[in-house]
């Protein structure tokens, strides 16, 4: 296997990702309906380039397909009707990687609010100042990301500073965010050392987020960190278990992750779904400029909390299904119903994409044998038009009950014709595409870096900050340490 050789700059690597497998189709007469939480996290996407700019392909684990595709904005129409946060828009298509399936679309846009719009916010900025983070691609480049966000602060703003490493303490109280000077002197004068007790720190910041609490504002703890915590709490669900208590409390949690070598990904992933927040990995000061700066509506400013999707696929059309990526999204059937089950949150102005891989009756493309004694096919059912029935739920930023939308993918939307579908229903193929070839090529048949590029490129649309154009520089540098891999291995035998 490719593991077999170990690569030198990671032979001491302690970063720690959760094991997962990939998605496993589905037959359709056993399993119509799928479930799932929206994802909106990054952060695996910038940890995956950061490995590759390395000259390191990265590990399966550390690779979230769903993470990369939504890295990428998409030009979904906007909502038009104020009683929605957002719109939903499905598309239907051939499959770059099998002529013989097609691949069912959705993307979601928030609502879109402006920065100067945006409701007075209280953050508090929670730093790690821990020996491990005594680097300048850590506690320096921190520094840098959190200086860039509070510039962007107003006077009805509220930015205070805890930090923590052996204990925890408040470096800067609550002051005004147009105070740019006494956040930037605050921050200069960290430095780090000591262990991590990393539960302290969070309790300490949720504290003075209570206490400066703005109702109807935006109240967020940012934790910038690379995740090792150490002493005190270091327990994973015990850790959970404290963001989750907290965010009954109305303050929000966004993950700020930094460095590598010791980097927790599992952790700040996870603590930040527990907190109704998002998962951001910094690995330069350009990304800090897209999170906290480009995005911060989208970032801060949270539209809707608790948004599931479920897809009930039609078995007179649909004989398989596989969801690409959100594997540690999967919701029960009947969770999609109960309001009490936690999920993703949507920011303003955030685009949400997830794609399935479906194979329609009568295709070559079958991979599962059909069940010998299934039930007949129910063509007469006054729905032979639909492919599936698409609901989504979601519940408002203060709200407590959820609210429903509904919407069938018909047939007729099929395009045969990949060159005339979408660029966003291309592009977000080619990034799945790339994520599934990083995590094994298990359901890519012969698909290559190579063609990913091509898709990528025909595809690229607008690309206002250049972040599509260094996707395909980055898919090319992954060809050339993939290349350079095999030759290793066959070196090697």
């Amino acid at each position: 296997p490719l593991s077999a050789i170990p690569e030198p700059s990671q032979t001491l690597d302690r970063d720690n990702y959760k094991h997962y497998d990939d998605n496993q189709g589905r037959l359709v007469a056993e399993s119509p309906v799928s479930t799932f939480s929206i994802d909106v996290d990054t952060g695996s996407y910038s940890n995956v380039r950061r490995m590759i700019n390395a000259g390191n392909l990265p590990r399966e684990d550390a690779v979230r397909v769903e993470e990369l595709i939504n890295y990428f904005s998409y030009d979904y129409p906007q909502a038009d009707d104020n009683r929605r946060p957002f719109t939903i828009t499905t598309e239907v298509g051939v499959t770059p990687w099998n002529p013989d399936t097609h691949l069912l679309h959705v993307g979601i846009k928030g609502h879109d609010i402006s920065a100067k719009e945006l409701p007075a916010s209280n953050l508090v900025f929670l730093v790690d100042v821990s020996g491990s983070m005594n680097s300048p691609a850590k506690l320096g480049l921190l520094k840098s990301a959190l200086k860039m966000l509070s510039k962007q602060m107003r006077s009805e703003d509220r930015i205070s500073i805890v930090v923590y490493a052996g204990a925890s303490g408040v470096v800067l109280e609550p002051v005004a965010g147009n105070q740019t000077a006494k956040v930037a002197n605050a921050l200069d004068a960290l430095s780090a050392g000591g262990s991590t007790n990393g539960a302290a720190g969070i309790r300490s910041a949720y504290q003075l987020a209570e206490q400066e609490f703005i109702k109807g504002g935006i109240n967020r703890v940012i934790l910038a960190t690379d995740g090792d915590f150490n002493v005190g709490t270091v327990n994973f669900e015990a850790l959970k278990d404290l963001v989750e208590e907290k965010r009954k409390t109305g303050i929000s949690l966004t993950t700020l992750g930094f460095g590598t070598g010791n980097y927790n990904d599992h952790l700040m992933e996870q603590l930040a779904d527990a907190g109704n927040g998002n998962y951001s990995y910094i690995d330069t000061l350009n990304e800090a400029q897209k999170v906290l700066v480009d995005e911060m509506s989208s970032t801060l400013n949270t539209i809707a909390k608790d948004v599931k999707i479920q897809v009930e696929f039609n078995p007179a059309v649909v004989s398989e299904y596989r969801l690409i990526g959100y594997e540690n999204r999967a919701l029960k059937r009947e969770d999609f119903n109960n309001d009490k089950v936690d999920a993703g949150e949507i920011g303003a102005g955030h685009t949400v994409t997830a794609l399935y891989e479906i194979t329609l009756n009568g295709s070559k493309g079958k991979a599962i044998d059909p069940l010998r004694y299934s039930k007949p096919s129910l063509t007469e059912t006054g729905h032979a038009n639909e492919l599936a029935h698409l609901r989504l739920r979601y519940k408002e930023p203060e709200g407590t009950e959820s609210k429903l939308i509904e919407s069938p993918v018909r047939v007729s939307d099929i395009e045969t014709d990949l060159a005339s579908s979408s660029d966003h229903y291309r592009f977000s193929a080619s990034v799945a595409g790339f994520g599934q070839l990083l995590r094994g090529g298990k359901y890519t048949e012969d698909f290559a870096y190579d063609d990913v590029m091509e898709l990528a490129r025909k595809s690229r649309g607008e690309d206002r900050f250049g972040y599509r154009g260094e996707f395909i520089s980055l898919v090319n540098l992954a060809k050339s340490l993939s290349s350079t891999r095999r030759e290793e291995i066959q070196a090697s035998r």
